[in-house]
């Protein structure tokens, strides 16, 4: 897989391979709102991790998810490091923790 200097970059390149809606994170599903659509932690599956360490603050480290739904559906989900573990059901924390067909 290949690395990426930049969110920018890795989001143009995942754009490029079909992961085109943007998903937002909630406490027992992520969300893509323009299809009005709600994903439970067994309705998808993290292809590819992307990990961007801040320049002047480590504190601003995100990460990237490439996300593929089990109806087809392909997007992305941003998500600072730990910011919302505290929040998030164990079985979503379990879901976007990298598994053995998760590239990284």
């Amino acid at each position: 897989m290949k690395a990426f200097e930049t969110m920018t970059e890795a989001m143009k390149d995942l754009k490029s391979r079909g992961y085109t809606m943007d998903f937002n994170l909630r406490t027992e599903w992520i969300e893509c709102q323009p299809l009005n659509l709600q994903l439970r932690p067994t309705e998808f599956h993290v292809d590819e991790v992307h990990r961007f360490e801040g320049m002047t603050n480590p504190s601003d480290s995100s990460i990237l998810f490439a996300i593929l739904s089990s109806t087809g559906v392909k997007g992305i989900l941003i998500d600072a490091y730990g910011v919302y573990a505290e929040t998030l059901s164990s079985e979503m924390i379990k879901r976007l923790t990298i598994d053995s067909n998760t590239s990284h």
